[in-house]
């Protein structure tokens, strides 16, 4: 009976993921509809203007983003020497994810005329606020589990800060940058408007995909590792805890995976073919 209970809280935690996935994988039912929009439209100059600028922004960021990874793994390589192996994909993939995070916070305004008087989208328009607000709960997850086991002695300062630090930075930046793309005014011009829109859902998915890629695999790591330590005591009766942290782990580790999937297909800058049609 015991090994039954075990199993159904395994299959039963990795739930919360699999819905996860799916959510992500309607949401690209959005960027295909905000694309085809942009595509049926014809810019003004100033709208395809914008779009090559927020391209070529998104691509230097991005860029920067795998040098600091890059820099990253050769200091960890000085300072660790042969044990520092195992984080060189854990610090690329932080590089890969500040650098996407960076680029959507800071794009530049776009230069065309502003409606007056100013009109501003909802967030539910551009991203669902399921995902927004998982990305938020997990990161409030991961920074107790995080605060928890540092307090318990099993995790070191140096370790504790890496790993609370960084979800906390990826946060706080996703949160820039959906302020930004709401409190911007729509264009003026009604040919603009998909462009804005489109750019507007770009960032919102971008930033909380990779908010939470940030956040779920450090998160699943955790509660593995919390989990495999707690099935190593003696207990009398069953102990459903270990059973549980290690399904949840492995969960919130197979979420982010496929966050991370979803999130390199928003990758691609949001692009017209406008001028060649009208040729």
């Amino acid at each position: 009976m015991g090994r039954l209970i075990a199993v159904v809280l395994f299959v039963a935690l990795l739930v919360p993921g699999v819905l996860l996935g799916r959510a992500w994988g309607l949401a690209s039912g959005q960027r295909t509809v905000a694309a085809g929009a942009v595509e049926l439209a014809e810019p003004t100059p100033e709208g395809l203007a914008v779009l090559r600028r927020q391209a070529a922004h998104g691509k230097r960021l991005r860029l920067l983003g795998l040098l600091l990874g890059v820099a990253g793994i050769l200091a960890s390589v000085v300072l660790l020497a042969e044990a520092s192996v195992f984080l060189w994909v854990p610090v690329l993939t932080v590089g890969l994810l500040a650098g996407v995070l960076l680029g959507e916070a800071t794009r530049p305004r776009p230069r065309w005329a502003l409606s007056s008087p100013p009109r501003r989208p909802r967030l539910g328009e551009l991203v669902s606020g399921w995902l927004v607000w998982t990305m938020r709960g997990v990161v409030l997850a991961e920074l107790v589990t995080a605060g928890a086991m540092w307090r318990e002695g099993d995790l070191g300062g140096t370790v504790f800060w890496a790993v609370a630090g960084v979800p906390l930075a990826a946060w706080l930046t996703a949160e820039v940058a959906l302020l930004r793309v709401l409190v911007r005014p729509l264009p003026a011009d009604g040919a603009d408007v998909p462009v804005d829109e489109a750019l507007r859902t770009w960032t919102a998915h971008l930033v909380t995909a990779a908010a939470s890629v940030t956040a779920l695999l450090p998160f699943g790591t955790l509660l593995l590792r919390a989990g495999l330590d707690l099935g190593d005591r003696v207990t009398e009766g069953i102990d459903v805890t270990p059973v549980a942290l290690v399904a949840g782990g492995f969960s919130a580790l197979a979420a982010g995976l496929a966050v991370g999937v979803f999130l390199f297909g928003w990758l691609r800058p949001v692009r017209s073919t406008a001028p060649a049609l009208a040729g």
